[in-house]
């Protein structure tokens, strides 16, 4: 059985990671896929969870990102194409590199639009107050934006800020096919 490829899709949000994760999932050139949203790993947690964008969450944050990485590894031995489509900064890479020097190809992809319009994209959509959530999209953004983020891991962003859908996906399913987006694991 051929191992597949495990793809990840990240940006603050706003940035197009959902739609565009559903559709490379949908249209994979493999004969299997999955699309993992992040996200819902957060909702398994019941006792004790701690809201991600608070600072002391940091410790069950890996947790549940090594728990997503092991599904996702799990499935692309199994020949998926394993699509994952959430907030995967450079602070926690650490766990997908070392899964990229285990022999899984993983594609790091960073979805990244001009601070108004992550905003105008992101700020009605969230299960958060209306204040929180463009806090916390303003915190995401900036993450995502800061200088030297990625840097040491070659140019994994796409800039998404005048682009369509379609456009987004052309642009990230060329990644794929071209390895342009690969992380060199550790």
């Amino acid at each position: 059985m051929e191992q597949g490829r495990i793809i990840v899709i990240t940006g603050a949000p706003g940035t197009g990671k959902t739609t565009t994760a559903s559709v490379i999932a949908e249209k994979s050139d493999l004969g299997k896929s999955v699309h993992l949203h992040t996200d819902d790993f957060y909702h398994y947690l019941c006792k004790g969870a701690i809201p991600p964008h608070l600072p002391k969450s940091e410790e069950q944050n890996l947790v549940v990102i090594e728990a997503f990485l092991e599904a996702a590894k799990r499935f692309a031995r199994g020949g998926y194409d394993v699509v994952v489509d959430g907030i995967v900064g450079p602070w926690f890479l650490d766990p997908w590199l070392r899964a990229a020097g285990q022999g899984y190809e993983v594609h790091y992809i960073v979805l990244r639009a001009g601070k108004e319009e992550t905003m105008r994209r992101a700020v009605g959509r969230a299960k958060l107050d209306r204040e929180t959530n463009m806090e916390l999209v303003e915190v995401m953004w900036e993450q995502f934006c800061q200088p030297g983020c990625f840097e040491s891991y070659g140019s994994h962003v796409i800039d998404t800020t005048n682009l369509s859908a379609e456009e987004t996906v052309t642009m990230v399913r060329e990644t794929i096919k071209g390895k342009t987006h690969l992380l060199a694991g550790t």
